[in-house]
């Protein structure tokens, strides 16, 4: 029985490939991603003891860099559990919940139209490369070379020039053979009712090949020379083997290298894509000039699982990047999710790469943000929230979007995030405070019906007025959202666990010393008993290097300060930080130290930025100075909520540790 593609292809789409492989292999835990579909194993196919054979859900293809056998879902039944290969159709529909297809004659002739439809627009992409380089199409290689686009990037994406003639291609075709229904069928003539004569669909447009996941030209897009054209960009229209709304143009090419860049970026248009490409980044995709669909999105999910979406910076891009948002949200799943990037200054990425080079847009992506992130500046950006009223409309509509995720835990975790937020942005009720006999609230509730802000110097979180009769020492705040918010809270002066634990990890074990003095050296602390016990361990190698722990020790408790130590390792028993104690591991010891210095810098360098916004936001009350308190406040957050140590750490010391 001969199975239409589409079904074959519905099976692969349903069933990932590692759940068929999974039933005869132990995937390796080490190399294998499976939040990414990514599974590395030792061949079921010859005999091996380090695991050379790959599957990748994204691709649905198996291939042993050992033996070289690869295939998809059908061919691994058929060649490793003998099975024929209608049985192996059958057993994969039944697990994929498809019927089996009955013989349907009309489909299969279907089928063969489909295959005419290829032939004819492989045929069509080959003419309009061809006529690129002739005489007619030297306005298009102008057009492209003022774009800056090489001959070989050209080349490899197959772009080409329709003459601006009614008859060229539909001539070309069918002196290959290709039939009147087959040129019909692929959209590429204009024909129908009240039309007499049928004629080519694209004139004088350079042409971008639309190719499918297996990289056959299933359709176009045309882009005018002429500033006359009706329309700039012309696609193909629907036909047997293209659905705009299903397709992702560059997919096939993209896919390939999401290994190497770690995501796929989808970019608005063709040019960008390109562009994009040329410069280096071949993970690019972009829909084809219409909104992007639930199917292109699912598209996007089977090849990596948080895909970039970067839209221009006007408001049309940022229109369709909350329309993404919003089609996203009830898909949302564990491992599946969205990053944001806004382009700046009213550029394309055509524009970014050409200004700036490849690094332009480099940096653009290392500042994408999460879906969460999106929603929450959508739903206060601009907004005054003065009022409880105002404020219970805010929470009512984050709550109302939450409630539209489909996935029960992902919906509880966002349920959970849009909470703290909340509590973040609105903090707790003002207090009042007595001084010098007089009854003053922190917080001034007053504010313009514009919602403009008082101005002044900053003085502790709050406004000093400028003059005015008894204005002296008024103190107004920039908004009461700010009063009331956690942001303006002092920094603790008191040493955390994460440095406590830093110190006495280098105590425990000299050896660091000789590795990274210099991290020890220039450590940060609060004034108080840690930074004492550090400056006495620093003198004593600057007197004399003890040659072991116990030397050093016996030195320290010379300077009066080896209780302070003690108690330090006391609170490392009782956080259960065994890592840093005199018994663990030296591996163990110094990979934590390692990771607690790494999060130690970085909690000093978000703390200087905070102050630094802080005062930019004395200097400036605006709306985006105050958000920018805000964000750096949320990642130091998130920082002391990050776990110290990766999974595994303590186990050479046979005790796994906890999170600071």
């Amino acid at each position: 029985m001969r199975f239409p593609p589409s079904f074959l292809d519905d099976i692969r789409q349903r069933v990932p490939i590692s759940d068929v492989i999974r039933r005869r292999v132990t995937w390796d835990r080490r190399k294998s991603q499976p939040g990414r579909g990514d599974y590395w194993a030792c061949c079921p196919f010859h005999g091996e003891k380090s695991p050379s054979f790959h599957c990748e859900d994204a691709k649905g293809r198996y291939h042993c860099f050992g033996c070289g056998v690869s295939g998809d879902h059908f061919r691994f039944l058929t060649e490793l559990e003998g099975m024929s290969f209608p049985e192996a159709v059958e057993r994969m529909a039944a697990e994929a919940g498809l019927p089996m297809p009955a013989r349907d004659a009309q489909q299969e002739k279907r089928d063969e139209q489909r295959a005419t439809i290829l032939d004819a627009l492989k045929h069509a992409s080959a003419f309009f490369q061809s006529v690129l380089h002739e005489a007619d199409g030297a306005k298009a290689r102008a057009y492209l070379r003022d774009r800056g686009l090489s001959a070989a990037t050209q080349k490899t994406f197959g772009l080409g020039y329709a003459p601006e003639s009614r008859n060229r291609l539909k001539e070309f075709l069918a002196g290959k053979g290709v039939g009147k229904g087959e040129i019909e069928g692929a959209g590429l003539v204009v024909h129908g009712e009240g039309i007499a004569v049928s004629y080519d669909r694209f004139r004088d447009r350079v042409m971008f090949p639309i190719e499918d996941v297996r990289e056959r030209v299933i359709a176009f897009g045309g882009r005018a020379m002429s500033a006359e054209a009706q329309a700039k960009y012309l696609n193909s229209p629907e036909t047997e083997v293209f659905n705009k709304g299903s397709t992702l143009f560059n997919l096939a090419r993209a896919r390939r290298a999401v290994k190497a860049a770690g995501t796929l970026v989808l970019v608005e248009g063709y040019m960008d894509v390109i562009a994009l490409h040329q410069a280096g980044f071949e993970n690019a995709v972009a829909p084809l000039g219409t909104a992007m669909t639930d199917r292109q999105l699912d598209l996007l999910w089977r090849t990596t699982p948080e895909p970039i979406l970067c839209f221009d910076g006007d408001a049309a891009g940022v229109k369709a990047a909350n329309r993404a948002a919003e089609l996203a949200l009830p898909l949302l799943a564990p491992g599946r999710s969205l990053r944001f990037v806004l382009l700046p200054g009213g550029k394309d990425p055509d524009d970014l790469v050409r200004d700036g080079g490849p690094d332009a847009f480099r940096e653009v992506l290392g500042q994408a943000r999460p879906l969460a992130d999106l929603i929450w500046m959508r739903e206060t950006g601009g907004g005054i929230f003065d009022t409880p009223e105002r404020r219970a409309e805010l929470e009512h509509r984050v709550k109302a979007l939450v409630r539209q995720i489909g996935d029960e835990s992902v919906r509880r975790h966002y349920a959970q995030d849009m909470d703290e937020r909340l509590r973040a942005f609105f903090g707790p009720p003002p207090s009042e405070t007595r001084r010098n006999g007089n009854w003053r609230n922190n917080g001034d509730r007053r504010q313009g019906s514009n919602g403009s802000r008082g101005s002044g110097g900053y003085e502790g979180g709050g406004y000093r007025s400028g003059g005015g009769a008894g204005g002296q020492g008024r103190r107004h705040v920039v908004s009461d959202r700010l009063t009331r918010s956690n942001l303006m809270r002092k920094p603790e002066t008191v040493a955390s666990p994460r440095e406590t634990a830093i110190v006495v990890g280098f105590i425990n074990h000299p050896q660091l010393f000789h590795e990274g003095f210099d991290y020890f050296d220039g450590l940060e602390l609060p004034e108080g008993d840690l930074a004492r016990l550090r400056s006495a361990v620093l003198d004593i190698y600057a007197d004399h290097q003890p040659a072991s722990r116990e030397e050093l020790l016996e030195r320290l408790d010379r300077t009066g300060l080896k209780p302070v130590f003690e108690a330090c390792c006391d609170m490392m028993r009782r956080l259960r930080l065994w890592p840093f104690l005199e018994n663990a591991a030296p591996e163990d010891a110094r990979e934590a130290v390692r990771q607690a210095l790494h999060l130690h810098h970085r909690s000093r360098s978000l703390n200087k930025e905070l102050r630094s916004a802080e005062e930019a936001l004395g200097h400036d009350p605006s709306e985006a100075a105050y958000l920018h308190v805000v964000e750096v406040k949320r990642e130091i957050e998130t920082l002391h909520g990050t776990e110290a140590l990766i999974d595994g750490f303590g186990v050479l010391s046979g005790r796994a540790m906890k999170s600071y």
